[in-house]
């Protein structure tokens, strides 16, 4: 019992890891400024984003576009890996 206890601590404590590191990376490219994970706030959230685009492998390069391009988006000029990596983890969101 107790290591069935200890898996689902270290289980859910990875899982807490995982979206911190998520919400670090998104936090430094100002994304959580206008998003959210799970609601609505300036720009869309999320997991609608990610739940629009579901099954669409072009996906994370159409929206790292529209976001250089100004298009239903601030204009970023960011380094475009940093932003792709940043719009799959978003897409990541469920």
């Amino acid at each position: 019992m107790k290591l069935l206890l200890l898996g689902g601590a270290l289980a859910a404590g990875l899982t807490v890891g995982v979206v911190q590191a998520q919400s670090d990376l998104l936090k430094t490219k100002g994304c959580l400024g206008c998003h959210e994970f799970d609601k609505k706030k300036v720009g869309p959230a999320f997991k609608d984003v990610a739940a629009k685009y579901k099954g669409d492998s072009a996906a994370a390069g159409t929206i790292v576009n529209k976001m250089k391009e100004g298009k239903g988006h601030p204009k970023l000029n960011h380094p475009e890996a940093e932003l792709k990596s940043a719009v799959e983890q978003a897409l990541a969101t469920k």
